[in-house]
C-alpha cells in the first residue's frame, strides 16, 4: 500500500469553501472513480490554520496516475470546480509526497 500525503494551503480565509467542496462535491466523485481517502485534517496548532491535509492509498503509483487521471477529466468535476472558484482560487498551493508504511507501522 502506498499513502499519498496532501496538503491544501488555502487562499487566506477560503478554508471552508474547500472543506464544503470536498464534503459535497470531491468525495463522492472520488467514490465514483474508485478514490480511496485515509484521513482528513485541519492545523490546530501549526505553521497555519488555513491548510487542509489528508491522506489518500493506493496499490500502486500506476493505479494512482489511472483514477486521478479520469477524476480530473471528468466533466462533472471539471465544471463543479470552476463554479466553486467563481469568486477566485480557494488553494494557493498543494504540497505532496508518497509514503510506504514501515514494518513496524500500526498502519499497513
Amino acid at each position: 500500500m502506498i499513502y499519498e500525503l496532501r496538503v491544501y494551503h488555502c487562499v487566506s480565509g477560503r478554508l471552508p469553501d474547500l472543506i464544503k467542496r470536498f464534503d459535497t462535491i470531491t468525495l463522492p466523485l472520488w467514490d465514483k472513480h474508485g478514490i480511496k481517502q485515509a484521513g482528513f485534517w485541519t492545523t490546530l496548532v501549526g505553521e497555519s490554520n488555513q491548510d487542509l491535509t489528508y491522506f489518500l492509498k493506493w496499490e500502486s503509483l500506476a493505479e494512482r496516475e489511472a483514477k486521478m487521471a479520469k477524476f480530473g477529466a471528468d466533466p462533472e468535476w471539471l465544471a463543479a470546480r470552476a463554479k466553486t472558484e467563481e469568486n477566485g482560487p480557494i488553494v494557493a498551493t498543494i504540497t505532496n509526497a508518497f509514503l510506504t508504511p514501515t514494518g513496524f507501522s500500526s498502519v499497513k
